[in-house]
């Protein structure tokens, strides 16, 4: 059964579904800044099985609520301040933006094996250029640093990065390590699996299977909490990798009956292999956000400016170019809602 989903998968696709394995097979040593992944299973929580329900948002000890996350951020600022006055004091090929991304998420930041010198392309990295030409003035004054999911905070709060476009999600147990932009895309958590399989969506379907999700993600979160309180059933296993792509490879190998990630981005994996299919709805919503140190507000404000400007222009075409093919011409539900901006201090 591999084999034919493998062959499957691999067949007319231009080598897109081998891109996929090939680059998450060889991670550890094309990643551009050192990696520390670890890889786990965790065992079945206690609860009764049940279909799985999305629920409301509990206020953090600190007032921050996560349906509300996405407006925890500053207002919009050209002006320049120590954080940007830093970057732009760097001097010959130094003088650069450094930005934590993915390199194998397809559409969104990846490597494309049939471009020449197999360059970063994609939604996030159209966003990257656009930042680095207004703080810098020249799109490409930028330092790529391959980060996995569970490095995105690490490598921020580290130094090594001045900031993380890898389609990460603001909420707040995230806003207490590091400082997010305004939203600049809006997506929801949905199910992954062969075509073939009765899982349906997430919900009882998913009983005695093994679902895999990316270490540190929302996905994780969601999933162990919700098996532990008994909305999952109890006998679903989670399968924990360091980075979101070898869900997908786990899944092409038949080791794990279904993954959980970002609508968004499974609908981009689905797209690498013609055997899988999303199940069901999505179950949340979320909201991608530019993270930066939590100190670093001036730049934060510029980022917050620069979303504005490319809301208005840039970020249809970057859509229509990378994503209407999986997502659908129509961009209404993938773009965030006039952004607010709450916070003072």
């Amino acid at each position: 059964m591999f084999v034919q989903r493998m062959t499957a998968s691999l067949r007319g696709w231009g080598g897109v579904g081998a891109m996929a394995v090939g680059c998450a097979l060889a991670l550890a040593f094309v990643l551009l800044l050192p990696l520390t992944q670890s890889a786990g299973r965790s065992g079945p929580g206690a609860g009764l099985g049940g279909p799985g329900l999305a629920t409301g948002s509990p206020a953090k000890a600190d007032g921050c609520v996560d349906s509300q996350a996405q407006n925890e951020t500053w207002s919009p600022s050209g002006a320049d301040g120590t954080t940007i006055d830093a970057i732009k004091a760097r001097t010959g090929a130094k003088r650069k933006l450094i930005v934590g991304v993915d390199q194998n998420s397809y559409r969104w930041g990846y490597r494309n094996p049939n471009n020449s010198g197999a360059e970063l392309e994609g939604f996030d990295i159209d966003l990257v250029h656009r930042i680095a030409q207004d703080i810098l003035g020249d799109p490409n004054a930028v330092q790529f640093k391959a980060i996995p999911t569970s490095q995105r905070i690490p490598a921020i709060q580290d130094g090594r990065v001045d900031m993380v476009v890898r389609t990460m999600t603001i909420n707040c147990d995230r806003l207490k390590d590091v400082a997010f932009s305004a939203p600049y895309f809006k997506t929801g958590q949905q199910v992954l699996a062969p075509k073939s399989s009765p899982v349906t969506g997430y919900n009882a379907t998913l009983a005695n299977k093994r679902v895999c999700t990316a270490a540190s993600s929302t996905a994780y979160a969601k999933v162990d909490a919700d098996r532990n309180s008994g909305k999952l059933p109890s006998s679903l296993g989670i399968t924990v990798v360091p980075n979101q792509l070898d869900c997908l490879v786990r899944l092409q190998l038949g080791e794990v009956d279904a993954v959980v990630t970002d609508g968004a981005l499974a609908a981009s994996q689905a797209a690498q292999d013609p055997t899988i299919e999303l199940k069901g709805a999505a179950f949340t919503t979320e909201y991608y956000g530019v993270a930066m140190k939590k100190d670093a507000t001036d730049l934060v404000r510029r980022v917050n400016q620069i979303l504005v400007d490319y809301r208005a222009d840039g970020w249809q075409a970057s859509y229509d170019k990378w994503l209407s093919a999986t997502l659908g011409a129509d961009s209404t539900a993938s773009k965030p809602s006039a952004p607010q901006y709450l916070r003072t201090s």
